[in-house]
């Protein structure tokens, strides 16, 4: 046999060897939502867990928009993914469908494992805890002559403030959006909560529709139209490169819904093992996210981390939401009947 024949044998000898091994391969499909920021923390993490294990391909199936919805079909037509992105809001809709999560309990915050449980049993290993803060311009409040929210403000404090900071129709005391999770806070700790909540807008302490026009309440807090802005963590990694003056984070006065998110494995993986490697891997490198700002983590060992302290404030003055498999649909019908107090 010639050299070239030798070469042409070798070289189909290599193809059938290194066929042979992707075949071999696990593939773990991998379902998240996320921003771009988010997806570029995932990406680096799950190449270096192949690396890893070379025997485990891994398909991030990234799904940005109507994510629920997209996971519900793939779990319809049997195609779920092996390990899912999840949150305690629809955690009971798929809990049957998911395997218990195995976790240290004493290495999280205990609201993060009761929220990722359901009748009892965790169903996702928790990467981050999220609570309602208020973030406020210190500009702004040195300008009213306002003292900066204390820790353990109350509502009372909270009102006050907001009627000291408002100038309507340029500038408000106080941010005002319609979703569940920005006025529950206030059913949490008020009798009246809706009607606190919509008194904000009525009064000329939050903006109406037509005073925000297209404007998100993150662009007018921005823009230095509002004073304090009721959000989540996510926001500080916009904050932290966009605002053009001092701000600060402070805890909202009372107690807070707790929301958590974690990974879940399915039943129906068939790699199940393989599939508890990559969460695993997943878990041990949740400080990433921390570090950019976007999650408060649910892991106690990282909150060292979280500069802005009011978070874990937060974290220690939330209470789980007690979500079901019908809550969605509650929420939704809630909210119809409470869109006659908030349509100003």
């Amino acid at each position: 046999m010639n050299f070239n024949k030798l070469k042409v044998v070798f070289a189909l000898l290599l193809v059938v060897l290194l066929t042979g091994c992707a075949e071999n391969r696990a593939v773990v499909r991998f379902a998240s939502w996320g921003s771009q920021s988010e997806v570029a923390i995932i990406k680096p993490i799950l190449t270096e867990f192949e690396a890893q294990n070379p025997d485990i391909k891994v398909d991030f199936m990234h799904i940005p928009q109507n994510y629920f919805q997209k996971i519900h079909l793939l779990f319809a037509s049997k195609t779920a993914p092996d390990v899912i992105f999840i949150n305690n809001i629809y955690l009971p809709l798929y809990a049957d469908f998911l395997l218990p999560a195995r976790v240290n309990e004493k290495d999280f915050y205990p609201q993060a494992l009761q929220a990722l449980s359901w009748q009892g049993t965790l169903y996702a290993v928790p990467r981050d805890i999220s609570n309602m803060v208020i973030y406020y311009n210190k500009d702004m409040f040195r300008a009213k002559g306002v003292p900066f929210p204390r820790d353990n403000w109350d509502l009372r404090e909270f009102l006050r403030a907001a009627q000291r900071l408002s100038d309507p129709p340029r500038t408000f005391g106080v941010s005002f959006e319609e979703d569940p999770i920005y006025w529950l806070p206030f059913v949490m700790n008020d009798p009246d909560g809706p009607d606190f909540y919509a008194d904000l807008r009525k009064n000329g302490l939050a903006p109406m529709k037509s005073e925000s026009a297209s404007a998100t309440m993150a662009q007018m807090f921005l823009q230095k139209r509002l004073a304090m802005h009721i959000c989540g963590r996510w926001m500080v990694p916009k904050y932290r490169t966009d605002a053009k003056f001092d701000w600060g984070v402070a805890p909202f006065p009372g107690v807070v819904p707790a929301d958590a998110s974690g990974w879940a494995i399915a039943k129906s993986s068939k790699h199940p093992q393989q599939a508890q490697k990559l969460v695993d891997f997943l878990s041990s490198h949740d400080a990433e996210f921390v570090k950019s700002g976007l999650i408060v983590p649910a892991r106690c060992a990282n909150a060292a981390m979280i500069e802005e302290k009011a978070f874990l404030k937060a974290v220690q003055n939330s209470r789980p939401m007690p979500v079901s498999k019908d809550y969605i649909r509650q929420m939704d019908n809630l909210k119809e009947q409470l869109q006659y107090k908030f349509d100003l």
